[in-house]
């Protein structure tokens, strides 16, 4: 029998929520394995699934969800608006939609999933989820791919400011000036492609500090996301995986690891920036 897993905090929200500070995201999971992986993700310790429309997983990710072994109030499902939904008509049938697929009667976060500056419509989008809020269908709201200018924006024209930013961030990207925005907001900063989709993982200093800790490099820079503050939601396609990801909670870096890692910073992305869409 595997030694249980210590289960991840859960952090404060500026709402009065709480939100787990790891969770399994499911980007690119075929939706053939999210129910199985999401089931496993549950009976391992995960409390916390991350998935979009976009995805394409929601309809399998909320099958997990309705049969887990455990309530629904312990558990804390996101879904995201696609940016082609982006308007305020569109985004509050997009939502209507997720929630078909997903089979849930509340959300926990609806994030927007990118601003899309060229089409100019996040602000409209944004006073749906305020809205969407306001009903209580869904218990938070957030953005995602927000620099902080569109941020400022959005609660500039409605007074809301959102919980969470779901940005692209991990050692090559550490996004330490907007992580210091959202501190200063109350927003929290929750960390995609933590592992810059596994290329950082071959990098020797990260061999190194995997060597010192007994852990793995996948290991070693989650706890990095962790120490940082950050909510991490790193991907994973086994069993296996999704229990290495958890198994972070029970070590800690010192001042030399975070200032060895702190010099892989290159400010190379993964995806877009969000200006450019």
């Amino acid at each position: 029998m595997p030694q249980p897993i210590t289960p991840a905090p859960s952090l404060s929200l500026d709402d009065g929520e709480t939100i787990p500070q790891l969770g399994f995201g499911l980007y690119k999971v075929p939706a053939a394995d999210a129910t199985a992986l999401c089931r496993a993700a549950i009976e391992i310790g995960y409390r916390h699934l991350d998935t979009a429309a976009f995805y394409a997983n929601e309809a399998e990710v909320g099958l997990a969800v309705r049969e887990a072994p455990v309530p629904r109030e312990e558990l804390f499902v996101t879904s995201k608006v696609w940016k082609d939904d982006n308007g305020y008509d569109r985004t509050l049938r997009a939502f209507d939609e997720s929630m078909r697929r997903l089979g849930l009667d509340r959300l926990d976060l609806y994030l927007i999933h990118w601003p899309v500056p060229s089409t100019d419509r996040y602000v409209e989008t944004w006073r749906a989820l305020v809205r969407l809020r306001e009903e209580g269908r869904v218990s938070s709201i957030g953005v995602a791919n927000f620099h902080a200018h569109h941020i400022e924006r959005i609660v500039g024209e409605t007074g809301v400011t959102p919980v969470v930013n779901q940005v692209e961030l991990h050692p090559w990207l550490p996004q330490a000036d907007l992580r210091e925005f959202h501190a200063s907001r109350g927003i929290r900063t929750e960390a995609w492609s933590p592992l810059a989709r596994g290329r950082i993982l071959a990098t020797p200093l990260l061999d190194d500090l995997a060597a010192k800790h007994g852990r793995t490099p996948a290991q070693i820079v989650l706890r990095w996301h962790l120490e940082l503050g950050n909510i991490v939601i790193p991907k994973a396609s086994s069993p296996e995986r999704l229990r290495e990801n958890l198994d972070v909670f029970d070590f800690a870096l010192d001042a030399d690891d975070l200032a060895a890692i702190a010099s892989l910073e290159t400010g190379e992305r993964t995806g877009r920036d969000p200006d450019l869409d």
